[in-house]
């Protein structure tokens, strides 16, 4: 069944044909992951594009001093990857790290260049995948450096809704490039204001 949610994923940009079904089937893997596993660490390559069936993963960078800081959540029906290291082949500075236990479905960059070309549909599919990606994160960056904190907060609640009750609030912080305690601030304020 977790293949077929991948295909019901690809249904909702370009549908897969039959015979790119089977491919999807042949060539895709389902993995389990365990809560606080990684499936990416600094110093990786990263091989694989990771689509979630179940769970939620942060991935996050560490600066000098040990602090993490979450760039992106990923739950169910989403995709994590680090794009540049995949690409490029270089190692990562980031890690993909389950907050769940979670199962994924990944696709190895071999399978994946496959795909691209002998099946024109996913490369479609990759490309809308990733172009939605890139204008999350362009509004992001934007947000980051000309919006308030609890401007970035509601924006966090829109666009992860589903997260918000899953995810501690010191991971929100860290995403949001605040303290857990100033987000605690923010929170009391709004259900005030509700």
């Amino acid at each position: 069944m977790s293949i077929q949610n991948l295909i019901s994923f690809f249904d909702a940009y370009l549908p897969l044909g039959e015979v790119e079904k089977q491919e999807l089937r042949k060539r895709a893997e389902v993995r389990r992951i365990k809560r606080r596993q990684f499936i990416l660490q600094e110093g990786d390559v990263c091989r694989h594009y990771f689509f979630v069936v179940e769970g939620c993963f942060k991935m996050y960078g560490v600066d000098e001093k040990g602090g993490e800081h979450n760039i992106l959540f990923a739950a169910e029906n989403d995709w994590i990857t680090d794009i540049g290291s995949f690409h490029s082949d270089r190692p990562t500075r980031l890690y993909i790290e389950a907050m769940e236990p979670a199962k994924v479905i990944q696709i190895h960059k071999p399978d994946l260049l496959y795909f691209y070309r002998y099946h024109p549909t996913f490369d479609r599919n990759f490309r809308v995948i990733t172009e939605n990606r890139l204008v999350e994160q362009q509004n992001r960056v934007l947000q980051n450096i000309s919006s308030t904190a609890e401007e970035r907060y509601l924006s966090f609640l829109e666009q992860y809704p589903q997260l918000a009750s899953r995810i501690p609030n010191s991971q929100i912080a860290s995403y949001l490039g605040i303290t857990p305690e100033f987000l605690s601030k923010i929170r009391r304020k709004l259900s005030s204001e509700a």
